[in-house]
């Protein structure tokens, strides 16, 4: 039996164990939708959205009838004395009950508004512009984690290509100072070769340390807590290759179809609402309200008993507001509304034009980015074969360490330019993407 229970509590352990391993797994649409669902702002731009929705309802409420009930006591400690003249003599007299109660039902409806009709109006103005920051923020929110996933990846292809130079040079370090021992080279070629493995166990170190802060920061923007594990599946070069297809250069822009364009409408449409109400200020205001009650006098509190009499009563008033003279006030909140709505449209116009410059830089950068990743991979096979001639030569004595070091510094450099121009066609190509959305 003991043996037993040792055997459950192990299976149980594992079993943590396994559950503690487990890790998230992301390709970059996976990590996209992740965060556009997850990520913080995200999840506060859906309830700003229903927020709006309820704003909305709450707006149409108040043109629909409104049921108030009501019940009032009233204790008179001491009822009110009265002065009377009858036939030239002055007589006091008290009137009421020690004891009254009311109870009414009250319906309020408003028939006409001016204002009302515009907050109506501004309510679906007011849910679009709230629909349409949600959509802002989800396009951002791509962007920025295409970024962060690129980022993720260039430094861990980074710790790759580090690692694998570095055993490549311990091992050349090594045959370097076997050939020293014998007398057929000299320290110096030893110690530039230390140096350059030196320079290489501290961008490793770099490399290790922006991994985490980068996935961290991954993390953060998915909606992820930062201690969970993630991993990405996807590589940076096929991610890269995946996002060079140039048709997406041959899409129509439509600067009307853009997401900003539509804020920037959504302004302008507020401020013409703004407009209309100061208009609607001078228009009369009509509502209706229908009572129905009881009540019910004592001089002692016998409101509650089963045989007292209560006196019922309704009525119906309808009342009209007509604005006169508002000593030009109104008419100067009027100006100052127009103002602004012609501002608002001067303003569209501005927006329109600076996103047709913004896709022009968006194209452009992506054009460039795509050119400069061939470039930099052309780079990097060159920066191979010299790097390994050089190799070849130091170790037969025909080049000299300094040559051989600078042929390796090359080569390194142009691998961290190979790496920095994938990610560029990946953040660029989401920077096109997020301006062309619709």
């Amino acid at each position: 039996m003991k043996n037993f229970y040792q055997l459950v509590l192990s299976v149980i352990l594992m079993g943590q164990g396994v559950a503690q391993e487990k890790k998230d797994s992301f390709s970059l649409p996976d990590a996209i939708n992740y965060a556009v669902k997850n990520n913080y702002t995200a999840v506060n731009a859906s309830s700003d959205l229903e927020a709006a929705r309820h704003k909305k309802w709450e707006t149409t409420t108040m043109g629909l009838p409104q049921i108030d009930a009501n019940v009032g006591y009233q204790n008179n400690f001491k009822i009110a004395t009265n002065l009377i003249e009858i036939g030239g003599q002055q007589m006091t007299l008290q009137f009421g009950q020690y004891n009254s109660m009311d109870a009414k039902v009250t319906l309020n409806q408003l028939i006409f508004n001016g204002s009302y009709l515009v907050g109506l109006e501004s309510a679906k103005t007011y849910l679009k512009i709230s629909q349409n920051a949600k959509v802002k923020t989800e396009q951002e929110i791509r962007e920025i984690t295409t970024k962060a996933y690129g980022d993720v990846l260039l430094a861990e292809e980074s710790i790759t290509i580090i690692e694998r130079n570095k055993v490549i040079l311990e091992k050349t370090l090594n045959d370097t100072k076997q050939i020293h021992k014998n007398g057929f080279i000299e320290e110096e070629s030893v110690e530039r070769l230390q140096i350059t493995l030196a320079e290489i166990n501290s961008g490793l170190d770099y490399a290790k340390r922006m991994k985490v802060i980068a996935t961290n920061m991954l993390k953060l923007l998915m909606g992820i807590e930062v201690d969970n594990t993630i991993v990405l599946t996807d590589k940076l070069d096929t991610l890269a290759m995946n996002q060079i297809d140039l048709a997406l250069l041959s899409d129509t822009f439509d600067v009307k179809n853009t997401i900003d364009y539509q804020i920037s409408n959504n302004v302008v449409e507020s401020n013409r609402l703004l407009l209309k109400l100061e208009k609607s200020k001078a228009l009369p205001t009509l509502g209706a309200q229908v009572n129905l009650g009881a009540n019910t006098f004592d001089s002692r509190f016998t409101m509650f008993n089963g045989d007292q009499k209560w006196y019922n009563y309704s009525n119906l008033g309808v009342g009209l507001n007509i604005p006169l003279f508002s000593s030009f006030g109104r008419a100067s909140k009027t100006q100052q509304a127009k103002i602004a709505f012609e501002q608002a449209k001067t303003r569209l116009v501005e927006t329109e034009q600076k996103l047709k410059l913004q896709y022009q830089k968006a194209k452009s950068d992506f054009e460039y980015s795509v050119a400069q990743y061939g470039n930099a991979k052309n780079t990097l096979q060159l920066s191979e074969r010299i790097e390994k001639k050089q190799q070849i030569k130091f170790k037969e004595g025909l080049s000299t360490s300094f040559e051989f070091t600078e042929a390796q510094r090359q080569l390194y450099t142009a691998q961290q330019s190979y790496l920095q121009s994938m990610v560029e066609v990946i953040t660029k190509r989401a920077a096109l993407e997020k301006i062309m959305t619709k």
